[in-house]
C-alpha cells in the first residue's frame, strides 16, 4: 500500500511540474506574439545572458533586459511567433521559436533553469534569419 501510495505522489509531482513548465513555454510564446517586454519580464530570472541581433551575449539584469527588448519590438513590431521546438528536462526547459515582425523574421532561443518552483529565463538570444 504504501508503495502505491509513493508512486501515486511521484507520478502526480511529475505531472504538476510538467505542466508549469509548459505554461511558462506558453506564456514565454504568447509575449513574443504580443512584442510584450513586461510579460516577458515576469519569467526572467535577476541575471540573463541576452544576445540580439548582430551582438554578442552580454549578461545583463532583468531591467536592461526587458528594455533592451522594449526598444527590440519598437524597431520589428511583432506579428506572428511559432514554436519551433520546446522541451523540459530535469532542472531546465527551452524554447526555439520564428518570431515574424514588420522588418523580417527572426529566430528565438530561449533556455530556462528551475529556480525553486519556477522556471526563468537565463539566456535569449534573437538572430535574424534568411527568410
Amino acid at each position: 500500500m504504501k508503495k502505491r501510495l509513493f508512486v501515486l505522489w511521484t507520478v502526480l509531482l511529475v505531472g504538476v511540474v510538467s505542466l508549469m513548465a509548459q505554461d511558462v513555454l506558453g506564456g514565454l510564446a504568447q509575449a513574443f506574439q504580443k512584442g510584450d517586454s513586461q510579460a516577458l519580464g515576469q519569467y526572467m530570472h535577476e541575471d540573463v545572458s541576452l544576445a540580439l541581433v548582430g551582438k554578442g551575449a552580454e549578461v545583463e539584469s532583468r531591467p536592461q533586459v526587458e528594455i533592451a527588448m522594449r526598444t527590440f519590438f519598437a524597431s520589428n513590431k511583432a506579428k506572428e511567433f511559432d514554436i519551433n521546438h520546446k522541451g523540459k528536462r530535469d532542472e531546465s526547459a527551452f524554447i526555439v521559436g520564428t518570431l515574424r515582425t514588420s522588418t523580417g523574421s527572426y529566430r528565438v532561443n530561449c533556455y530556462l533553469k528551475k529556480i525553486g518552483e519556477n522556471y526563468l529565463i537565463h539566456r535569449i538570444r534573437i538572430e535574424k534569419t534568411n527568410d
